[in-house]
């Protein structure tokens, strides 16, 4: 099955109405939640993982006022919600506060997204910030659905609710919240081509985790195809715009690759984590697979291999590799100097598939890991990947890529 751009497929009616209602309790009294400890989707375990706190080198009044120097700067028309406005001067040590959250950005890229990271140290430094930035919004976004909650703070869908109308307050008037909402204002502004959707698309798939409102099991992989758009393949469309595309290529044609791309290490990280997910009581392994090769969810849930069990991870991991291939085709369409970061990100994160083969396909008990040792070692053939001599001469077993 190709990557399909599901950005027209609605959430459920149930999802639908219930985070409709959760943002027009939030619009109509924003003040009931309370006030925040910590900033939202930044919580200790972010913390802990960066080694140190988040956000806290300015104060949100410097944040506005840099949001606001920056609406200043922005063309015509970036902020439908907003008349024009004379440019402001910037106020004191605007750049330095930017350089400062989107070098904290690049933090908790390395602390979260290693493989990722690795790859945009890859590329120019204005696209690898704003690449950066992207991938906190991310971060905050999963971390609002995963994170360990305490019983004082159960309300997961009206944390989801604020964070959705915060994202649209942003694209349509350029507001911030925190500090860390200034390097995804600053890169919306610099790449116009930037659209809200894939951003929107990946709230509803954090909705599909929500407990009793969204699914721990998907019936099909076509159900469970959806949900990795919305988690995954949205980053892939999020990011072409910042990529940028080679002569002669568009962003509409470069969209399939990319959405496979997103989908391809979706798909990686269910098989990676098979394990750690069961023990949440998740399966996202599809019930037709499981119903085809024989595979209980009792089998999952008690972590036993099985022959059944090892033929059905060689299914899915070939079904893994497949959209990796689609998604190579999509390298030479990128501007020259993003095709190494992608290339190398592919190349890397797909070599989880081999470490679970070498691992007799236990991912049950044991994770799968590539070492950076390891990532380094792939990048001189992902450089070649990307040359037109490998058009000519591929790497030994591979093939030529077909556009």
């Amino acid at each position: 099955m190709p990557a399909v751009d599901f950005s027209s497929a609605g959430s459920s009616e149930r999802e639908a109405a219930a985070i409709a209602e959760a943002k027009r309790r939030y619009q109509s009294d924003p003040t009931s939640r309370g006030p925040r400890d910590s900033l939202m989707g930044i919580n200790e375990e972010v913390v802990s993982n960066v080694g140190h706190e988040v956000g806290a080198t300015h104060s949100v009044e410097e944040a506005q006022a840099v949001a606001a120097y920056l609406r200043s700067q922005a063309p015509a028309g970036t902020f439908l919600d907003l008349p024009p406005a004379s440019p402001l001067p910037p106020p004191p040590g605007a750049d330095a506060v930017l350089s400062e959250l989107y070098s904290e950005s690049g933090e908790i890229t390395a602390a979260f997204a290693k493989t990722f990271h690795l790859g945009t140290q890859l590329m120019p430094e204005a696209k690898r910030r704003s690449i950066w930035a992207i991938y906190v919004w991310c971060r905050r976004t999963d971390e609002i659905v995963d994170a360990p909650r305490s019983p004082s703070d159960p309300d997961m869908l009206g944390d989801l609710a604020e964070w959705q109308v915060r994202l649209e307050r942003l694209w349509e008037r350029g507001e911030v919240v925190d500090v860390l909402d200034l390097p995804l204002l600053d890169t919306k502004i610099r790449y116009p081509d930037l659209s809200i959707q894939p951003f929107l698309d990946m709230i509803k798939g954090m909705l599909m985790d929500i407990p009793d409102l969204g699914q721990d099991r998907y019936e099909t992989f076509e159900d469970l195809h959806l949900y990795c758009y919305r988690v995954a393949g949205t980053v892939g469309v999020m990011s072409t715009p910042v990529f940028g595309c080679a002569p002669g290529f568009s962003f509409e044609v470069a969209k399939e690759p990319a959405l496979s791309l997103g989908v391809a290490f979706q798909l990686t990280n269910i098989l990676r984590d098979v394990g750690e997910d069961a023990d949440r009581g998740r399966i996202y392994l599809p019930r037709e697979d499981l119903e085809r090769f024989g595979v209980t969810e009792e089998q999952i849930f008690e972590k036993r291999m099985s022959p059944a069990y090892v033929q059905l991870m060689k299914f899915e991991i070939e079904r893994a590799r497949r959209y990796y291939q689609r998604a190579r085709r999509g390298v030479r369409m990128l501007a020259p100097e993003s095709r190494l970061p992608v290339q190398a990100s592919l190349d890397c994160y797909s070599q989880i598939l081999d470490k679970i083969e070498l691992n007799g396909y236990d991912n049950l008990a044991v994770r799968a890991y590539v070492s950076r040792e390891e990532k380094l070692m792939t990048i001189p053939s992902s450089w070649y990947r990307t040359t037109e001599l490998s058009q000519v001469v591929p790497l030994w077993g591979e093939e030529k890529v077909e556009m």
